[in-house]
């Protein structure tokens, strides 16, 4: 549209002419959208706030005297905010270039100033330190101008000739060297022994493979040999075995032929020897039952002739008492107790008589006891 104007995102709109801006500013400022102008009667200029870039390279003096060359790189802006971009606006609209210009030489004299009050030694060692106390310190000048500081790098510190930080340098690149130089040795030591690891390592190997290679030579030759033997070897275990048969089977002819002698003369002489001996005893027997037989034979004989002879010798007692005067009281009863008498005593005689002749008395038959 004719005559309506918008800012850049970065860019920040001052349109002078008509009522005044912020803080009696002679402009007003737009940022972040678009604005109605009216032509010939309103002029707009633009003001960038994109982040700008100034370099410093100062010569600075020391504590301890010290001529130093210390470079330096400051990235600033205008601030976001309606005060600083009318502060920035009356300074530098014009020529926005001289921005980095004026904030150099800011920065510088912080830098000297600073650095005057540190030592080398500090310097070199709390860089960040510098830089913070050179942003704390520049911080309301750059406000009053309407520029803020994003950042602030110590690039370089050089003494020019003079060798300070060299020589301040020196004991701790001797140590460095002294240490590099150490872990040179050691890594060439550890190199040393790597290699004579590897080295005794490559000797093992090939001893092991050495011995296996004369294991496995010795084992081709064994199992040669022992292919070479094996057909002797197998004709000699056959004719073993041949033999081993053939004794076992000799053994068993002898076991059998053994056998027949026993069941041909052994048994039947035993057989023989049996029937001898049985005979023999039955014929003992029979002799011995003939001659108790005999025995009892005669004294059958005997107890019959005494028997016979038993009523003659009664008959002889009897006549001893033909003259006696016997009395007889018990009539017919004694008379029988007498007869008694005189059998008994013909039996005494009779036991007597076998006694001296030899056979069983009285006592040896039961009968004759009862």
């Amino acid at each position: 549209m004719f005559g309506y104007r918008v800012p850049a995102p970065d860019q920040a709109m001052l349109i002078s002419g008509g009522r005044r801006g912020h803080g009696g500013a002679p402009f007003r400022v737009v940022t972040g959208h678009g604005k109605f102008v009216l032509p010939v009667f309103r002029k707009v200029r633009f003001l960038t706030l994109a982040m700008c870039e100034a370099e410093v390279a100062e010569k600075c003096v020391s504590r301890q005297g010290i001529t130093l060359t210390v470079r330096a790189v400051i990235a600033f802006k205008v601030g976001n905010d309606t005060e600083s971009i009318v502060n920035a606006g009356q300074r530098f609209l014009s020529d926005q270039e001289q921005m980095a210009v004026l904030t150099g030489r800011i920065f510088a004299g912080h830098l000297r100033a600073i650095i005057g009050s540190m030592t080398v030694e500090e310097l070199i060692t709390e860089r960040q330190k510098l830089a913070t106390e050179v942003l704390d310190t520049s911080k309301a000048e750059m406000a009053k101008i309407g520029l803020i500081v994003d950042s602030l790098q110590i690039q370089s510190i050089d003494d020019g000739d003079t060798g300070y930080i060299d020589a301040m340098s020196a004991p701790h690149k001797a140590a460095i060297q002294r240490q590099a130089q150490i872990a040179q040795a050691q890594a060439s030591q550890a190199s040393a022994e790597a290699e004579q690891e590897a080295a005794r390592n490559q000797a093992e190997y090939a001893r092991q493979t050495a011995v296996v290679q004369a294991q496995y030579n010795a084992e081709v030759d064994r199992a040669q040999a022992q292919a070479a033997q094996a057909g002797p070897l197998a004709e000699a275990h056959a004719q073993q075995e041949v033999l081993s048969a053939r004794t076992e089977l000799a053994q068993r002819a002898a076991d059998l032929r053994q056998q027949q002698l026993v069941a041909e003369i052994v048994k039947p002489a035993e057989a023989e020897a049996e029937r001898i001996r049985v005979v023999a005893l039955a014929e003992a027997e029979r002799m011995k039952i003939q001659a108790e037989a005999a025995a009892s034979h005669g004294r059958v004989a005997l107890d019959r002739m005494l028997i016979d002879q038993l009523p003659q010798i009664v008959k002889e007692a009897a006549s001893g008492l033909s003259g006696a005067n016997v009395n007889v009281l018990n009539g017919a009863d004694g008379l029988g107790e007498i007869a008694a008498g005189l059998v008994g005593q013909g039996l005494t005689i009779l036991d007597a008589v076998r006694r001296n002749m030899g056979a069983p008395g009285a006592e040896d038959d039961p009968k004759r006891r009862d």
